[in-house]
């Protein structure tokens, strides 16, 4: 087999790539970091880390960049695919992570977390800290769990379930304005075609009481289960295992707040958040 041309020599790694194509452009442009934050209004820090891959940077500071340049929308779409790429992710959640922007339905039960959909920033930076990140490590990591929030504010996004039970609200963040942000973030993202349900403490045990789950609705009729806890995640596929747990969402739905209630349960929790002090 006669080996294949390299074409452009360029990566193959959407963020790789997007990098590489930012560095290109200013280079043809004979501009410097600083010359190019003073033209566009953007810091030269940002714009030095998305030029390094350490940062996808915002789609704001990507659209001006893709006017400055004049490449017509073409740094936009790297920086979607960069941004959508599962291989930024933990070599375990990556066929997870295809699977979810394949699914035209999600049904979420939370147990002691919320999900990475449904993180807001300070939630994501403090939650993945725990797990040891720091650094330029913590950021990457950051801002590759908050770009799935995308996924849901798509044109076509995936209807999308999720019941939290009640210790995942009483489970505050160390710093009370990022926690105030994430039970706001709840709120809005709770809007139509999405739905939040609170499962009350007082509902009792129920079969899913030991794990986070998702199920992927798949277009073809298949659904999948993926099942996680502060060790690993497992995709369930076997049809008998997935008929079983999904017998168990339902009974536990059943014994949740219906939205509107939970709507409310969640204002009430926000309500409880300490005020900043003024400064």
């Amino acid at each position: 087999m006669p080996q294949r041309r390299v074409v452009t020599g360029r990566s193959h790694e959407p963020r790789a790539r997007f990098a590489e194509e930012l560095r290109l452009l200013r280079a043809g442009k004979g501009e410097s970091l600083r010359d190019l934050a003073d033209r566009l209004g953007w810091d030269a820090s940002t714009l030095g880390k998305m030029e390094s891959g350490r940062s996808l940077g915002s789609p704001e500071v990507v659209e001006a960049l893709d006017q400055h340049y004049g490449t017509s929308g073409t740094l936009l779409a790297l920086w979607e695919l960069a941004v959508g790429d599962p291989t930024q992710f933990k070599e375990q959640y990556r066929r997870y992570m295809v699977l979810e922007t394949e699914a035209h339905s999600l049904w979420h039960f939370g147990v002691s977390t919320v999900h990475g959909l449904l993180q807001a920033d300070g939630y994501a930076r403090e939650l993945l800290a725990l797990g040891g990140a720091k650094g330029e490590e913590l950021d990457q990591q950051v801002e590759a769990r908050t770009g799935r929030r995308k996924l849901l504010e798509e044109e076509d996004a995936p209807l999308f379930r999720a019941v939290l039970a009640e210790a995942v609200l009483r489970t505050p963040l160390r710093d009370a304005g990022a926690w105030r942000g994430q039970l706001e973030h709840l709120l809005e993202a709770a809007q139509w075609p999405n739905t939040i349900q609170v499962l009350p403490q007082g509902a009792g045990m129920h079969g899913l009481v030991s794990s986070d789950v998702m199920f992927l609705k798949l277009l073809g009729g298949r659904t999948v289960v993926y099942l996680e806890n502060a060790l690993r995640g497992e995709l369930v596929e076997e049809n008998s295992s997935v008929e079983r747990l999904h017998r168990a969402y339902d009974a536990m739905r059943d014994l949740a707040l219906n939205p509107g209630e939970s709507r409310k349960f969640i204002m009430r929790m926000l309500e409880e958040v300490p005020c900043e002090p003024s400064t």
